[in-house]
């Protein structure tokens, strides 16, 4: 699996909904691996000033991620290969 980075445009987003969304992510990546995917949510950073939102997922491909995205209702601008450098 590799790691792929969704940028999202959320400006303006409630706390709330920005809880939903990330759950929204989680159960739908499960839902996936429960059919036989290899797919996990990481992570997401969100800048609220200026409404970007980094999330990370493990995957197999863009187009997985972003099928998980879609199918999970959640917008995003962009979705790229990505290196976790997390110490």
């Amino acid at each position: 699996m590799s790691v792929f980075m969704v940028e999202r445009d959320l400006k303006g987003i409630s706390m709330d909904d920005l809880a939903g969304a990330q759950s929204a992510a989680i159960q739908t990546a499960s839902d996936m691996q429960a059919q036989g995917e290899s797919i996990s949510y990481i992570r997401s950073t969100f800048a609220p000033e200026d409404g970007r939102c980094m999330c990370l997922f493990d995957g197999e491909s863009a187009d997985q991620v972003k099928r998980l995205n879609d199918t999970a209702g959640l917008p995003y601008t962009k979705v790229v290969a990505a290196l976790d450098l997390t110490p």
